[in-house]
């Protein structure tokens, strides 16, 4: 089995941070942070994790729920990863064939609702402890590529001044992560730090040797030795 235990400290000491974050800016305007159970506008947001927020995912799912309701969770799965590939579909003929812009392709990416294969029946996180960074600064501002985001839910006004979350300087260490990631584990595959998929392909996808290229580079070492 594989072992991710030194990166997954160094990921969930950063998920620690961000909680903090999230805390203090509650704490901070109580009357706009409108986060509460049962609230699930985040749960339907459109959106990819990193590498690092996947396998991490996977691995919690895998360990954390009785096998009755992962199986459950993984039809759920299936169907939300073909709602996204529609989506994906979708934004990119607006962007190669229809011509237009990024920020009018993020603007309707942002318009698009999709449930999360993790939300249940009850509108609640079937893994709301392993739940992505995302999820998790979703209902504060933030900030993407120097434009400031807000949750439609909050009390949060545009054109007002607020904190926010840069999530640019978060991505980047969520890159990092998973460049460690890589490295723990001795995989060399060039650029799949760089992968970002959504929750419902983080919970189909099966990380063992085979997918990180680990099997066919140790038969190739064998062969080498021999």
């Amino acid at each position: 089995m594989m072992d991710f235990s030194k990166t997954f400290e160094k990921y969930e000491a950063l998920v620690a941070q961000v909680d903090k974050i999230f805390t203090a800016m509650q704490e901070a305007h109580k009357d706009c942070v409108s986060c509460k159970i049962y609230c699930s506008d985040c749960c339907h947001a459109v959106f990819d994790v990193t590498l690092i927020e996947a396998v991490y995912i996977n691995h919690h799912f895998g360990r954390s729920l009785p096998r009755k309701e992962r199986r459950e969770i993984l039809r759920r799965a299936e169907r939300a990863d073909r709602k996204f590939y529609q989506i994906k579909h979708k934004l990119q003929k607006m962007y190669v064939k229809e011509g237009k812009s990024s920020d009018e392709v993020l603007s309707q990416l942002a318009e698009e609702r999709a449930p999360c294969a993790l939300l249940n029946d009850e509108k609640l996180c079937d893994l709301y402890a392993g739940r992505p960074i995302t999820c998790m600064v979703y209902g504060i501002p933030t900030s993407i590529d120097g434009k400031p985001h807000i949750c439609g839910e909050s009390g949060f006004k545009d054109g007002a001044s607020y904190p926010a979350v840069n999530m640019d300087s978060i991505n980047d260490r969520l890159i990092q992560l998973s460049k460690d990631l890589l490295q723990e584990i001795g995989s060399m595959n060039p650029k799949m730090h760089l992968s970002l998929v959504p929750v419902s392909a983080a919970l189909i996808t099966t990380y063992d040797e085979e997918y990180f290229g680990m099997k066919n580079r140790r038969q190739s070492d064998a062969q080498t030795i021999a």
